[in-house]
């Protein structure tokens, strides 16, 4: 039990530094030898693990994933609770993301573009995320406007996509406005709230 518990610590420690190393610097940047030091792991034990770099940079994008659902769902949370409707939420989440330390914009889209490589099973993956995360935004314009407002959903994703580019780009959190209000002024009126 004890080895176990090692293990799946030096896994996790693998996967957590080069989620660290890869979105701070890109996941072609960044050798295994350096992933190998600062994780304080053997070069066998990151073998163990992972079989090559490539199952190293899924693994990663998986975990990312898992932090980022966390991370929205918990911000459009709080927001809500400050009396906001989700769709308000969402973008007030994204803004938060925006003018997070260390914000590099998104990894998804960051590691597609370095594996230029569609095939590739990370840029498969990324792109799985973006349609899990494009639905998500659906149901939040479904939930806020009502199942009318769905069909803006498309031209939605591309303004918060646009803005999550913008904002990495040019270091303005204020992106996340601009694409709130331009998608706002696509949708109906806000719905009435049930009393």
């Amino acid at each position: 039990m004890a080895k176990r518990k090692t293990e799946s610590d030096a896994r996790r420690r693998i996967v957590e530094t080069a989620e660290r190393l890869f979105y701070a610097e890109g996941v072609r940047a960044v050798g295994i030898d350096r992933i190998i030091a600062e994780a304080d792991v053997a070069k066998m034990t990151l073998y163990n693990h992972f079989s090559s770099k490539d199952d190293l940079i899924l693994a990663v994008l998986q975990y990312r994933e898992e932090k980022v659902n966390e991370m929205f769902a918990q911000s459009i949370e709080r927001h809500e609770k400050k009396g906001m409707d989700r769709l308000e939420a969402f973008f007030a989440a994204l803004k938060d993301w925006f003018r997070s330390t260390g914000f590099r914009g998104c990894s998804f889209i960051n590691a597609s573009v370095e594996l230029a490589d569609p095939g590739h099973p990370a840029s498969q993956f990324s792109a799985a995320h973006k349609e899990g995360f494009h639905n998500m935004l659906k149901e939040i314009i479904t939930q806020s406007r009502g199942p009318k407002a769905a069909s803006a959903a498309p031209a939605i994703a591309l303004l918060v996509e646009g803005a999550i580019v913008t904002a990495a780009m040019e270091r303005r959190p204020d992106a996340a406005d601009v694409a709130r209000d331009a998608a706002l002024a696509l949708l109906p009126m806000k719905r009435n709230r049930r009393t």
